[in-house]
């Protein structure tokens, strides 16, 4: 049974909408909007908010979103066909009154759809029942089945091909004096080692492919062995040099090259063989980097075949087809994007995204694209970049927008401290970065208290410890009449984090702190002990911020991490709404040149924003996040 099934333009007009056994749509409609289509993350056309499955269809030519919600725990085979008549009718019926594009012609149309929508679904709902059930398919159906007996047996002691061979050498004697028509019917029994009768009929498709494949190697192998020998032999072998060599050194003005021949490899001239490598790296005549090439498969299959005409067609001809490819006379299918969204999602991949988030995205872009007119002057690969460009600047850009220094501020009123928990996978560079931040809160005139939390690995204090003696050396109480500014809470090694995290927080609120740093030891995603206490560490104290800390150099990896940790943090929490990652910390941005997809991984994945760029060592190598800049050197080829 549907909840709600809803039409609406992209400008935000309902058009029509059926109330089943839900109230209200407006709220999972309105998580859909902002959780997906402000997102551009549409490439699963599936959404679940609370205990809704939302399932939506985008018509780019007309500008409508088709939404349908039932209840997830329900599996309802017939939803999708539902949703694509729906669409199929709605937009031929109305199609004069969605043409007007126009906002007052919407909101004075009358969509009376309610009785052919209720034939429509009681016709989706009939054909899922009257689908027939599916059956186990029988032994006697099976491919094993098909094969006889004699093809599975196997003498022991001899294998099939010696059998075979032997067979051969056999049978070639007895074959002279019967024909070519006996020796023809023969063949194919003997190479197989089955005896010539009605049995071989019973063979399967596997044997006779088999067998052709053999006869086709026997056949043209030996004809191509004979062919090099024979080329190898007619080859005159040449005794003696061309030239007698001149050498620099001795007092001769002769400075010819040495060897006049051309240099082959394998037959092949070394000057060809250089020109095709070049051509498979993608570099040019000056060793640099070719652009991304996203031109059509029918272009470049075209280009071999095609004569050269004269050179009156040729001008007309390539005005013509110029014109052909800019006019936009035509709709975008999936079939024109295919070839373009298959290169930018192999080089998206090779940019360091990981290779699910790079198939999402294009498909995204294909849900976004499809039924789309073009521009007059615009291109398949122009139009299908530029949309990617646009997404991916969209999802650097989530919804919520984290601002530290204005929640510190808001804290300070309240005479509270303002509490971040630092976390993430070993050696990322959660302690160094934590320095950073804290030197970018003291140079804002905020004081700040470290708890260290870290009680598990060996070090783990004593680097705090240092940080903290740098960062008072840097801002000593001298400077801020008398005030220190930056503090080290610690209790050693072996105790608990929660416990401590909970004493920092009660000491800085006693001693008038601003900020509280609070760093957690390293720990993979699959250990579930460390897991269920860095929860109990955030549900106990409640931090106003959670950061993960990643690198800038994973791949595939960066997923994994970001969904175990929200994962165990919802699974270990005991409140009722688990509080999860609030934003990430990207570090070693500087050693990855452009390969910036870890970025695109992790925001996509957690909807959440890169507060923290490291880039260096010192204390000053901290940015924010450029999302026009970081698609820009994800796009470069």
């Amino acid at each position: 049974m549907l909840d709600f099934f809803t039409i609406f333009s992209k400008g935000g007009l309902v058009l029509w909408c059926f109330q089943g056994v839900s109230d209200s749509c407006t709220g999972p409609v309105n998580a859909l909007i902002r959780s997906v289509l402000l997102q551009e993350r549409g490439g699963n056309n599936s959404f679940t908010h609370e205990a809704l499955t939302l399932k939506y269809k985008l018509d780019n030519q007309f500008e409508l979103v088709f939404v349908v919600g039932f209840q997830k725990i329900l599996t309802l085979t017939y939803v999708d066909k539902l949703i694509d008549d729906v669409h199929r009718l709605f937009r031929d019926k109305y199609r004069t009154e969605i043409q007007q594009q126009s906002a007052l012609s919407l909101l004075n149309g009358t969509f009376d759809f309610q009785n052919d929508f209720l034939r429509l679904l009681r016709e989706a709902e009939e054909s899922s029942k009257i689908r027939a059930p599916t059956t186990m398919k029988k032994f006697e159906d099976s491919e094993k089945a098909k094969k006889p007996v004699r093809s599975m047996i196997e003498t022991r002691g001899e294998k099939p091909k010696e059998k075979a061979k032997n067979s051969k050498k056999k049978g070639s004697k007895k074959e002279g004096s019967d024909g070519p028509l006996a020796t023809s019917k023969a063949a194919p029994a003997e190479k197989s080692g089955l005896p010539v009768g009605p049995e071989n009929g019973e063979l399967s498709k596997e044997e006779l492919i088999r067998r052709k494949r053999e006869e086709f190697i026997q056949k043209h192998g030996r004809g191509l062995d004979k062919s090099s020998k024979s080329t190898k032999s007619d080859a005159p072998k040449e005794k003696g040099k061309k030239a007698p060599r001149v050498w620099e050194l001795c007092g001769s003005a002769n400075k010819e090259v040495l060897d006049y021949s051309t240099p082959t490899t394998n037959g092949t001239p070394e000057a060809a063989l250089s020109e095709d490598i070049n051509l498979i790296r993608g570099t040019g005549p000056g060793g640099q980097l070719q652009d991304l090439d996203c031109s059509s498969s029918d272009d470049e299959g075209a280009a071999p075949n095609s004569t050269k005409p004269s050179s009156t067609k040729g001008t007309l001809g390539g005005m013509f087809g110029m014109l052909k490819g800019l006019v936009g006379s035509k709709s975008l299918s999936r079939e024109d994007m295919e070839s373009v969204l298959d290169k930018m999602r192999d080089h998206l991949i090779a940019k360091n995204v990981a290779a699910d988030i790079a198939v999402q995205l294009c498909d995204s872009v294909a849900n976004k694209l499809e039924g789309k007119v073009m521009g007059t002057f615009s291109t398949v690969t122009s139009t299908v970049k530029q949309a990617l460009q646009e997404s991916l600047v969209q999802i650097l850009q989530p919804q919520r927008r984290v601002d530290m220094l204005r929640d510190i501020m808001d804290a300070q009123r309240r005479r509270r401290p303002y509490v971040v928990t630092f976390c993430g996978v070993n050696g990322v560079g959660k302690s160094t970065n934590l320095a950073k931040i804290s030197f970018w809160l003291l140079e804002n005139g905020f004081s700040v208290l470290i708890a260290a939390c870290d009680t598990f690995r060996a070090g783990a204090v004593e680097q705090l410890r240092t940080h903290t003696r740098r960062l008072t050396a840097l801002h000593p109480p001298e400077k801020h009449g008398g005030r220190t500014m930056v503090q080290l809470f610690e209790k050693g090694y072996g105790k608990d984090a929660a416990g401590i995290a909970m004493e920092a927080i009660a000491f800085a609120r006693n001693q008038g702190f601003d900020v509280v740093l609070v760093d957690t030891a390293g720990r993979m995603q699959d250990n579930a002990p460390l897991m269920t206490a860095l929860a109990k560490l955030i549900t106990v104290n409640t931090p106003d911020l959670v950061l993960f800390v990643g690198e800038a150099l994973v791949g595939n990896e960066a997923v994994d991490q970001l969904v175990k940790f929200n994962r165990a943090l919802a699974d270990h929490s005991m409140a009722q709404t688990p509080r999860l990652i609030d934003g990430i910390v990207l570090t070693k941005f500087d050693t990855i040149d452009d390969k910036v997809g870890a970025a695109i991984s992790m925001t996509y994945i957690t909807s959440k924003p890169i507060v923290f760029v490291g880039t260096g060592q010192t204390y000053c190598d901290l940015r924010s996040l450029n999302a026009k800049a970081v698609v820009a050197a994800l796009m470069k080829a």
